[in-house]
């Protein structure tokens, strides 16, 4: 068995990202920029208004204090209206500000006689209600660094600077296979020996979660030919396996044997860890393969503390969990030898851990918002030690 730190080293070592793909900016939202971006001009190109008012010279009005309006600029408007430092123009938002002028003042902080304007705010700063050339960004300025996520706004500010395409690091796509004789789709009344499958749809979830939506899901009983047949398929159509179950060493546990028989390099099996020590890790030329144990509490501990990073290392998700350090709430004990992983509860002070720790328990995962992590060497804490925590997306 190799330790928690080593398994997560080599995750990140034999996860590499695909070859960048370009895209237009309107269908990029969610996917990692796989380039720097930056600005090809000025933006905005040139001094605009920031309110509906007037623009005149500020000078001018000190000197004259008296402004005479002649004309007016609008947004998109191409042909600028100079202004001498005795005049003014009625200006609008987002319009340019005429050559001449330099300061804006609202329309509702002044007084109008024909076509004479009398300001009311006296004391204006000079540049007031104008955007500068360049203010939101100036021409070869870095506008998004590689690597950053595509939210919504990042979308909207390069779709502002005339970006139209970017290129970005390709969906991974992600085949969940579940393995067991026992399994009951939810729904069905259970016979004896059954169990109802749950794996699917939380490690589902949690991908959703992460922004992965292409998953499929496919099944298999506990025989090694159809297991075989099920995983080499999945290995021609999917970036990711997921296997659960059947990765330990029982009479029917086939992942290891059916990984071999599809050419998958075995990268390490088994951590020093609870949950979730049967953990496999393998790799194709192309794809990444998980092995995870059966129980549902592990699934998802080794889905939170190991596929996460697989898929930060593959560049289809910009973090796996924040990880922070705060006291225990209660008393905690541990046998020396493994890292435990402990499903808790933090309320932005302090940790508790749940009652429900074994690994078929889900109830106490359901209401968990982070795992607390105990190291191999710990034989537990005391109240008010403080302790590694992972928060759950």
């Amino acid at each position: 068995m190799i330790t928690v730190t080593e398994a997560k080293e080599l995750i990140q070592l034999h996860c590499q990202p695909g070859k960048p793909i370009a895209m237009q900016i309107q269908e990029a939202c969610g996917r990692i920029l796989a380039e720097d971006i930056f600005s090809q001009a000025d933006i905005p190109s040139y001094p605009q208004s920031s309110h509906d008012g007037y623009a005149f010279n500020h000078e001018g009005y000190l000197q004259h204090k008296t402004l005479h309006i002649t004309g007016e600029m609008a947004a998109g408007a191409e042909i600028p209206v100079p202004i001498e430092p005795h005049q003014a123009v009625r200006i609008f938002t987002g319009a340019p500000v005429p050559p001449g002028a330099d300061t804006v003042i609202m329309q509702e902080k002044v007084m109008m006689e024909a076509d004479k304007l009398f300001l009311q705010q006296h004391d204006i700063a000079i540049g007031a209600s104008v955007r500068p050339k360049g203010a939101e960004i100036k021409n070869g300025e870095l506008a998004l660094k590689r690597e950053s996520l595509l939210t919504p706004a990042a979308i909207g500010f390069l779709a502002g600077i005339g970006t139209v395409e970017v290129k970005v690091y390709p969906v991974v796509s992600v085949t969940i296979i579940i393995t067991g004789n026992e399994l009951l789709e939810p729904g069905q009344p259970l016979a004896y020996g059954q169990v109802y499958e749950a794996n699917s749809f939380s490690l589902k979830a949690a991908l959703h979660a992460a922004g992965i939506n292409s998953v499929n899901v496919a099944y298999a009983k506990d025989d090694l030919q159809e297991l075989t047949t099920v995983l080499k398929n999945s290995l021609a159509h999917s970036d990711m396996i997921l296997l659960t179950g059947g990765v330990s060493v029982g009479d029917y546990d086939f992942v290891i044997k059916a990984a071999e028989n599809c050419g998958v390099e075995k990268i390490f099996h088994k951590v020093r860890q609870k949950p979730g020590k049967p953990l496999y890790f393998g790799k194709t030329k192309n794809n990444v393969v998980f092995g995870l144990p059966g129980n549902p509490s592990s699934v998802l501990t080794c889905f939170y503390q190991y596929v996460l990073i697989a898929l930060q290392q593959m560049k289809n998700i910009q973090t796996a969990q924040v990880k922070i350090i705060v006291p225990v709430a209660s008393d905690i004990s541990k046998p020396a030898g493994l890292t435990h992983f402990l499903k808790g509860y933090y309320d932005g002070h302090t940790v508790e851990v749940l009652i429900g720790q074994e690994s078929f328990r889900m109830r106490s995962f359901a209401t968990a918002n982070c795992l607390v992590e105990l190291e191999e060497a710990s034989t537990g804490l005391k109240k008010g030690d403080k302790a590694t925590i992972y928060l759950l997306p």
